[in-house]
């Protein structure tokens, strides 16, 4: 039988994924509210980085540790958020038939233990699910056109059968689980590799090199700033009843990839180029979430302007990237005396 989490008491939360871009913010989020968090990552994407910070705060504790495999807590859960999975294609794609597992064994697993704990659960799921829309803006009531069997497949199929296993597990009333459909999101600790279009055209723009588009630039997309995005996740999963819907939760602002670049050359000083390439197969052409559903169940909508978030996020890769020299070259001399990794401070 389904347990409800105590309301208006602090809980103990399992964040997995935690170490990631959107997960740190989340545990940050969480333990500013009073929660306990138990942070769960591989660091197959994540960074300690992201929660260093956290690591002495006396409610956050780090376990390292690939969803794929079983995971048992022994303090009491109230409730668990995955968010354990590469989310850029990119990233995405250098493992397939890992991503597939860490969507659908990784899922299984904390659905598991969420049943065994009497959980609350929330399987951050994607617009991927959506394909290449034939309908737009995407509703949660729209099936997707998705290519089951192409190159984004292990990332898009995997977040269907995740959503899944959660609404039968939901059905057969064994784990309270909800089901979150997030669209892009961007913000602060953002890898500045990791292949999603707002880091790929700020880094370069940094860096006085040219922007990179692929395509003619005017495929759309619809950017939901990460505080935005973790005020939505947890409105989710504090909403009483369970509502037994996906959700999507997203920015309903639309932008085509050419003006997002204009935006971004429009802050960094100086002038950089723009370098366009073929599109990679698959990649939506429009993207835009419709959010009835989510003003209406959570009385949530995005606050952060695109305009605004940008600003912050730019000052973050600005001074990310200034610290980046201090970094490698610890990591040179760690790689030429053995004993020099014991011996340096970590690097915030």
């Amino acid at each position: 039988m389904l347990q409800v989490n105590r309301r208006g008491k602090a809980k103990t939360v399992l964040v997995a994924g935690g170490a990631g871009f959107v997960g740190s913010h989340l545990c940050d989020a969480l333990l500013g509210r009073g929660d306990s968090v138990i942070c769960v990552d591989s660091y197959i994407t994540g960074s300690l980085d992201n929660v260093r910070p956290l690591t002495n705060h006396p409610r956050f504790r780090l376990i390292e540790k690939d969803v794929c495999q079983f995971l048992e807590i022994e303090e009491p859960l109230d409730q668990i958020y995955n968010l354990a999975c590469a989310a850029s294609p990119p990233q995405y794609q250098a493992d397939p038939v890992h991503t597939m597992m860490t969507c659908v064994a990784g899922t299984g697993n904390l659905l598991a233990l969420a049943e065994r704990h009497g959980a609350s659960f929330l399987q951050a799921s994607t617009s991927e699910v959506y394909g290449d829309p034939a309908e737009h803006p995407q509703r949660e009531d729209y099936r997707g056109n998705v290519n089951c069997t192409g190159p984004r497949a292990c990332y898009d199929e995997g977040k269907r059968a995740a959503e899944a296993l959660c609404f039968d597990m939901l059905r057969a009333g064994r784990v309270d689980a909800r089901v979150p459909r997030i669209f892009n999101t961007y913000g602060p600790r953002m890898q500045a590799n990791d292949g999603r279009i707002v880091s790929n055209l700020i880094v370069p723009a940094l860096s006085g090199k040219p922007l990179t588009i692929y395509g003619s630039g005017t495929q759309t997309r619809s950017f939901c700033y990460v505080s935005d995005l973790v005020s939505g996740l947890i409105a989710l999963m504090d909403l009483r009843p369970n509502p037994g819907v996906p959700v999507n939760l997203g920015n309903p602002g639309e932008f085509t990839i050419n003006e997002l670049a204009q935006m971004i050359r429009s802050m960094v000083p100086g002038r950089t180029g723009i370098v366009y390439k073929p599109l990679p197969k698959d990649d939506p052409q429009r993207r835009r979430p419709d959010i009835s559903r989510a003003r209406e169940l959570l009385d949530w909508q995005p606050t952060v302007q695109l305009s605004e978030g940008l600003v912050s996020t730019v000052e973050w890769f600005a001074n990310s990237l200034a610290r980046r020299p201090r970094r490698q070259a610890t990591a040179s001399r760690s790689h030429l005396n053995p004993t020099a990794s014991l011996m340096a401070p970590a690097q915030g």
